[in-house]
């Protein structure tokens, strides 16, 4: 037991393990890191999930689950923050949990991480095909065989974006800059156009009376109550705990650590200033759905374009349209980043291949890993109903919010000499409340998803004691190797 709970020195966590911790190029800066979080926590749901949740769960109120969502993501950010200020390490949770729970704690975040990281990649893609193939419909193209098409865009797309990961950072850095401008101006463009037929009456006071549906419990909460429901305040936590989904990604920010600039300061402000501007963008095109349409009137299919339809603004179908197609691109990019990042960094611990933590020496990044990432990703999109698994996306990185949550706790009691670039505030008690809410969100999520998370688990349990377990770095006494071509410090 002692050797699986052996926990990773702080020292070793940030610094170069000669002949095995192979490490990054510093570039990004403060404004870099916004944009990564703005790339993938603003897809294409921004223009459905308002209009879906107010129409099936919480009426007007959705905008109350909205503002509930993001500050329990929040505090999970403030977690995240001071945890990356004091480990600036591409392994993000998984480093953070390497040194203060242990290897088995590690080695199952890690896991979790492939969970969330990987599937969130293949639903985004699948996502994206599906998107494009409307958008040109839209346009009034005829589209014959549109499963076919779908299917040729997701291909398209995942080597064309894996490609531009694997080139290099800087590549597909300044490829972020631009389409999170332009989805950005398209989100603009929504909230400008749909804030003139805003009636402020479609709000009324804000709550719906509750309905008992009759449709057998399907999430934990429900299970533990026995009945299902729908608005009221039950209907508006809930609808928070799928709005949550929408947050999840500025964890992916911390990944970029080992590439950032004064880590310790610029990863924290980075993190939290990307979820704040995305919060206060996701409330105000909330706000204009809610506005523009009566909820019980909101078509489930395309809430926000149905609105702009039935006030007679045809045209915003196409920025729309454009919007989400941009907003899927960045976000696959950056789960493509965020999860070649973990892989990287359990790799060079041992815990996986560790030829997978070979740097390129011509592009300086880990290019083996990301094609590695990308082919699986393809793989999951075309080959598996992906679209069905969306929550297990989620559960995966509810389930690294709490470790995160706790290791706060823990790190400050056990390591408190060490030097932190941000603090949470109010420590034990914000950590406390961030663990609080995250095991909320996760039990409104479905059994169903609960059991295949736990398979997965399982799974992962099995691969380390068979493989991880005996080549971890840890495991084996260190003796200095000459640097691998392409391992140095690169800086630019």
């Amino acid at each position: 037991m002692s050797t699986i709970l052996r926990r990773l020195p702080p020292s070793e966590a940030t610094g170069l393990r000669t002949g095995a911790r192979h490490s990054l190029g510093e570039f990004y800066r403060p404004a870099d890191l916004v944009v990564l979080g703005l790339g993938v926590m603003i897809g294409a749901g921004i223009f459905s999930i308002a209009g879906r949740q107010a129409a099936t769960a919480a009426g007007p109120g959705v905008i109350l689950s909205f503002m509930i969502a993001g500050i329990a993501c929040l505090l999970a950010c403030l977690c995240y923050a001071e945890l990356s200020s004091t480990m600036p390490t591409s392994g993000s949770a998984y480093t953070f949990t390497y040194v203060i729970f242990g290897e088995v704690w590690a080695w199952i975040i890690g896991w979790a991480l492939i969970l969330e990281l990987q599937f969130a990649a293949a639903v985004v893609a699948r996502a994206w095909g599906e998107i494009a193939v409307g958008a040109i419909v839209n346009f009034g193209v005829e589209v014959p065989n549109r499963g076919l098409v779908s299917d040729l865009f997701v291909f398209v797309i995942l080597v064309l974006l894996t490609g531009i990961v694997a080139l290099g950072a800087r590549i597909g850095l300044r490829a972020l800059w631009i389409m999170v401008s332009a989805k950005l101006l398209a989100i603009g463009a929504v909230i400008v156009v749909g804030l003139t037929y805003v009636d402020v009456a479609n709000f009324g006071d804000f709550f719906v009376p509750p309905k008992t549906l009759q449709v057998p419990p399907q999430t934990v909460l429900e299970v533990v109550s026995g009945q299902s429901q729908a608005f009221g305040w039950f209907g508006i936590f809930a609808a928070a705990s799928a709005i949550a989904f929408a947050y999840i990604g500025f964890d992916i920010v911390a990944t970029s650590a080992e590439e950032t600039v004064n880590a310790p300061k610029a990863v924290p402000k980075g993190m939290i200033r990307s979820l704040v501007i995305a919060t206060v963008i996701y409330i105000t095109v909330a706000l204009v759905m809610v506005g523009m349409v009566p909820y019980s009137k909101i078509s489930l299919e395309a809430p926000l374009s149905s609105a702009f339809r039935v006030v007679g603004v045809d045209w915003m179908v196409h920025v729309i349209d454009a919007g989400a197609v941009l907003g899927l691109t960045t976000v696959i990019l950056v789960l493509i980043v965020g999860q070649t990042r973990v892989l990287f960094s359990m790799a060079r611990d041992g815990l996986i291949p560790r030829g997978l933590a070979s740097v390129s020496r011509r592009y300086h990044t880990p290019t083996r890993v990301t094609l590695v990432i990308g082919l699986v990703a393809l793989l999951l999109a075309e080959f598996v109903p992906v679209l069905t698994m969306q929550e297990l996306v989620v559960i995966g990185t509810l389930f690294a919010f709490a470790f995160v949550a706790a290791g706060v706790i823990v790190m400050r009691r056990r390591m408190p000499h060490l030097e932190r670039g941000f603090r949470v505030p109010l420590s034990p008690l914000l950590p406390g409340l961030s663990l609080v809410a995250t095991l909320w969100l996760m039990v409104n999520l479905r059994v169903l998803t609960w059991a295949w998370f736990a398979l997965w688990m399982a799974f992962g349990l099995l691969v380390y004691l068979l493989y991880g377990h005996r080549h971890s770095l840890l495991a084996h006494p260190r003796t200095p190797e000459r640097p691998q071509h392409g391992h140095g410090r690169h800086r630019r």
